[in-house]
């Protein structure tokens, strides 16, 4: 399977909210970093931070996708329903470098005012 093929796979397990398929692909030491935030180290932390947004709903859309060895490139808007009926929609660039078939590092591009100004 080609690394573009992991990396749309995780993105429809996400647009499933199958969150048992979106971490089976991340490697046990990932690397999980929404640039404007944190690091997230560890498949059972970034699990924690998936699942703790408590998204009722999932729209990645996918605009572009480039593959460069073993490195990802996404530029998508990912749709979200939260509950209480709050939606975002944020454009995001994403990096996820594969290694042995899994996620190694992911790295998420985004303005945290366009984020934060939907959650308000």
């Amino acid at each position: 399977m080609s690394n573009t093929q992991i990396v749309l796979d995780f993105i429809d397990g996400w647009n499933r909210l199958d969150w048992d398929a979106v971490i089976a692909l991340l490697a046990e030491d990932v690397i999980y970093h929404n640039i404007p935030m944190e690091k997230v180290i560890g498949r059972d932390a970034t699990a924690a931070v998936i699942t703790g947004m408590q998204a009722e709903s999932m729209d990645w859309e996918v605009i572009s996708i480039a593959e460069n060895g073993n490195k990802v490139l996404t530029e998508r808007v990912d749709n979200i329903g939260l509950p209480g009926g709050k939606n975002i929609s944020l454009p995001v660039m994403g990096t996820f470098e594969i290694e042995n078939g899994l996620i190694k590092a992911w790295r998420d591009y985004f303005d945290l005012a366009t984020f934060t100004s939907q959650m308000a």
